[in-house]
């Protein structure tokens, strides 16, 4: 507590200190790990979305395939016989 009269120390500046102190790197750390965790978040999305991708993309090309496949083997045989 400050009294009239008094010179201000650094004890007593201390407290405001730590309370801007712990602001600013509270503020500081909130961007750099909201920065982080978006450039991870961000790689491991895009390795995500391009396994999921591939895999689909790859499910469906042989599902084609194989439809495909069938259908002309089954109007050539008609066909033939």
């Amino acid at each position: 507590m400050i009294k009239s009269g008094m010179k201000l120390t650094k004890e007593h500046l201390k407290p405001v200190k730590d309370q801007v102190y712990g602001q600013v790197w509270g503020q500081v750390w909130v961007q750099v790990r909201n920065q982080v965790y978006g450039q991870v978040w961000g790689q491991v999305w895009g390795q995500v979305e391009d396994q999921v991708r591939n895999q689909v993309m790859g499910q469906v090309r042989d599902q084609v395939r194989d439809q495909v496949r069938d259908q002309v083997r089954d109007q050539v045989y008609h066909e033939i016989n």
